[in-house]
């Protein structure tokens, strides 16, 4: 690695230590010229694909509007900030897994309803109210007998 502060092309790691959560190494350069020192941060390089909206336009994808989502369907109800964030995390998941570079806003929000469904019948409903578009109280009917237990 190039010296930030002379430009020279080779540096020595004096020091590497982990993060404490793991997520990052941190190494502590000296650089063989002019003997100074510097910081790295080392940190894996995720790609995310791109969201391809219902407009075409394309975006990139953003967790926190993804976790803004999972907060405002769960709003009051009795769902852990670990279930949530697990259920993020799986999407996520999937989303690498499939390797693309693009996904529809579509197959995303299909992905959402399939975790809220999990966490909370309420939550389900009300993110797919929005997300579907309803236009009368027969499809909020027919969604609440969807989830509804069977007798």
């Amino acid at each position: 690695m190039k010296c930030p502060f002379c430009g020279h092309p080779e540096t020595q790691v004096a020091e590497t230590r982990v993060s404490e959560d793991g997520d990052f190494i941190r190494r502590r350069r000296r650089c063989g010229a002019c003997d100074k020192r510097f910081t790295t941060y080392e940190r894996p390089e995720v790609n995310f694909p791109a969201i391809v909206k219902k407009d075409g336009r394309r975006v990139e994808f953003d967790h926190q509007k993804l976790h803004g989502s999972f907060k405002l369907a769960l709003r009051k109800r009795p769902v852990s900030v670990e279930q949530i964030d697990a259920a993020i995390e799986r999407i996520e998941e999937k989303l690498l897994n499939l390797g693309q570079r693009e996904v529809l806003s579509a197959r995303l929000g299909e992905l959402v309803m399939r975790e809220l469904k999990k966490l909370d019948k309420v939550a389900y409903i009300r993110f797919a109210s929005v997300y579907r578009s309803f236009e009368d109280i027969d499809d909020f009917r027919a969604l609440v007998d969807e989830v509804r237990p069977q007798k």
